[in-house]
């Protein structure tokens, strides 16, 4: 199951190619792919269909034994996206010596310092011309060899190094493409790449979105080999075990959800992120297919439960005093239901409950997490979809150290705990 997880995160270093990834494991576990634009038609008990929206957000469905009025759905949801640099149009800037580096900005909130003088690589979509100006074609790009670095400043020209550094996003954060070779390549050295990655020529190439990621493997660490360490643990292992848990899951009265959204580290304000109405249209369509009744859906929300699945923040062993005194959960310690007075958590304590007790059902230990009183937190995925859909549901993730650095620590443990917890969910009757 670990090896499955690493594998995954290797194939997946941006939102796009995980929801690919995701989608094709569905495909091969006979769910069917589902185009928006056309009918939903019939719908039975049984039934097993998944959809996307732009390239980078998956939902899929098992449509329960009883109709979704009578007994609700199980939807677990999770994101897909990580902190990261986003490549900027025009982005060659030609340096001295025939340095090139690429412009950049910042994509949600990345620990900037982690990304320094590691090997890099792009990886995101490339949009080719189609049949016609409405129609372009998406082509996947993942360049799968060390291709980039952003070098430190040297001790000697910055003394205070490791008293603290103000970086500038702008200024630092450039990173090294290559060297100019001959003048053919000048402003054309990452278009090469591209078209070398895709076998396509320059004059097809209508745009991109490319980001930044490490391009060292995930792997685990340890002396029993208990630790995960790879980048985008948040929320990718959430994604893979949402995933898994689905397709381990018996066939139920309830009608069984997975939910990948996109953009939930940029506040998730998008037609493929958890502020959205798509998910909820889709399951109006499934409800009226059903029922023909929009009421349906309605009823069905009220008999639903949500676990919004978005990574926690571990315990650090140099830093106890940045945790609640009485609820800071532990590598290796199960799921964690998270706690906010704020409401940036959806979690309360009907829904806790219900979640400590699929894991006790699941055998699994379960942690609580809620922020020191002093230090602000953040939000995630359940409120915001729980305000455009009603939802009873619960905030919770596995534990991980260094949240948002390029690369984070999970524990190996903790996700064979949470596959098991959401099989056990998905299998729970209404």
């Amino acid at each position: 199951m670990i090896n499955r997880l690493l594998s995954f995160l290797d194939a997946s270093p941006v939102n796009f190619l995980a929801a690919k990834n995701i989608a094709d494991e569905l495909e091969r576990a006979g769910f069917r792919r589902f185009d928006p634009t056309m009918s939903i038609g019939a719908i039975k008990a049984g039934d097993k269909l998944f959809v996307t929206k732009n390239d980078s957000s998956v939902y899929a469905f098992r449509i329960g034994k009883k109709p979704l009025a009578e007994a609700g759905f199980h939807m677990i949801c999770a994101h897909c996206d990580s902190p990261t640099f986003r490549i900027k149009p025009n982005a060659e800037m030609l340096c001295e010596g025939g340095i090139v580096k690429l412009n950049t900005e910042v994509y949600g909130g990345p620990i900037m310092s982690t990304w320094f003088d590691r090997p890099l690589t792009i990886a995101g979509r490339v949009i080719v011309k189609g049949k016609n100006a409405m129609s372009p074609v998406t082509l996947l790009l993942h360049v799968k060899r060390p291709l980039l670095q952003i070098s430190n400043l040297a001790i000697h020209f910055n003394r205070q190094v490791n008293d603290g550094v103000k970086l500038s996003k702008q200024k630092d954060m450039l990173p090294i493409l290559g060297i100019i070779r001959d003048r053919l390549e000048c402003g054309n050295l990452l278009m090469n790449v591209i078209c070398d990655e895709l076998k396509v020529e320059k004059d097809e190439i209508l745009d991109f979105d490319l980001y930044l990621a490490d391009a060292t493997p995930a792997c685990t660490f340890g002396v029993h080999n208990e630790f995960l360490s790879s980048g985008r643990l948040d929320d990718l292992s959430m994604c893979y075990a949402g995933l898994e848990a689905l397709l381990a899951a018996k066939p139920a009265n309830t009608t069984q959800v997975l939910a990948i959204f996109d953009n939930e580290e940029t506040g998730s304000q998008t037609k493929q992120g958890a502020a959205s109405p798509f998910l909820a249209m889709m399951l109006r369509r499934i409800a009226l297919a059903q029922s023909g009744t929009e009421e349906a859906f309605y009823q069905a929300v009220e008999r639903a439960f949500m676990v919004s699945a978005d990574n926690a923040h571990a315990w650090h062993p140099n830093y106890s005093e940045k945790y609640d005194p009485s609820n800071h959960p532990v590598l290796g310690g199960g799921p964690v239901i998270k706690f906010n007075a704020a409401q940036k958590y959806a979690s309360d304590a009907v829904s806790a409950a219900v979640f400590a007790e699929i894991c006790r059902e699941a055998g699994v230990p379960c942690q609580r997490f809620v922020n020191h009183s002093d230090v602000a937190g953040g939000s995630t995925l359940g409120n915001i979809l729980a305000s455009s859909i009603p939802l009873r549901g619960v905030d919770m993730g596995n534990a991980i150290l260094a949240m948002h650095s390029c690369r984070e620590t999970g524990s190996a443990a903790d996700h064979i705990y949470c596959v098991k917890a959401f099989t056990q969910f998905f299998n729970t009757k209404e």
